[in-house]
């Protein structure tokens, strides 16, 4: 227990003299730039923060701000603080349209707010601002270094707002049983996915949901009008096929649709 307590006031002892320490409570703020942007290059970034969060103050208005503005925006970068990475980047391209650092804080700050983008299962307010960040940003520089980075982000958000839509039809779908509600609220719901997202993934099974939607809310419905929507679930079978004869949902398809048919033609409807 001595030697702990001993220990444990040396170490204090020391970090609270360590040169350091001393350099916080220091008013030399050209000695704590040079201090500050020697621990960012050996990736001591917490360290290098403290010294910054002083000084920036200090250097606005001044010519070395530029140099002092991308390294406190770039260690919010490397420390994961992406939603001061992402607000630090974007005041300094602002405000400094000119430096060789711009095209490079305006791409990380945009991937600032991509890291930010949770899970496609929770709200997506924060992966359609990364979009729109990352698209700006493509719009902006088409040339850069970072295009091609730039549009695989774009890619795998858009998949990931995609799939968040999908999976909320998709849900209606589940949840139908005979209520037909949510066979109507499923039709509805793949309709305006198909519109919104014609290139995506998820449009084959999409299709083929909406139509067995149709078909589940036909055979649910009072007897007057089973008929009128067996034959719309046709037409959404018709539009399914057409496009994937062969898809991994054909023959799923194909025999709903020989049960409607024989519905159809027993007249049990």
């Amino acid at each position: 227990m001595r030697i702990l307590i001993l220990t444990l006031a040396t170490a204090t002892l020391f970090f609270a003299c360590s040169p350091y320490q001393k350099l916080l409570k220091s008013d030399d703020a050209g000695l704590k730039f040079h201090h500050a942007d020697s621990l960012y290059n050996i990736q001591e970034y917490k360290k290098a923060l403290k010294l910054m969060e002083q000084i920036v103050p200090a250097y606005r208005g001044k010519p070395q701000a530029e140099k002092l503005m991308y390294l406190y925006s770039d260690t919010f970068y490397n420390l994961g603080d992406y939603y001061l990475a992402g607000y630090q980047f974007e005041r300094f391209a602002t405000s400094y349209p000119q430096s060789e650092k711009a095209q490079e804080a305006s791409f990380k700050g945009a991937k600032s707010y991509y890291f930010l983008s949770p899970r496609y299962s929770l709200d997506q307010k924060e992966t359609i601002t990364a979009l729109e960040k990352l698209q700006n940003y493509i719009n902006k520089y088409p040339d850069s270094d970072f295009h091609d980075e730039a549009n695989v982000l774009v890619a795998e958000l858009t998949v990931k707002i995609q799939k968040k839509e999908f999976e909320i039809a998709k849900q209606y779908h589940r949840l139908g049983g005979h209520n037909a509600f949510n066979f109507r609220a499923a039709i509805s719901a793949f309709d305006n996915f198909i519109l919104n997202h014609p290139g995506s993934d998820f449009r084959e099974e999409s299709l083929f949901l909406k139509f067995d939607s149709a078909y589940q809310l036909a055979i649910r419905s009072v007897p007057d009008k089973v008929e009128e929507r067996l034959l719309t679930a046709i037409s959404y079978y018709n539009t399914f096929i057409k496009n994937y004869p062969e898809g991994a949902f054909s023959q799923q398809a194909n025999e709903i649709l020989l049960d409607i048919e024989q519905r159809l033609q027993n007249k049990q409807v």
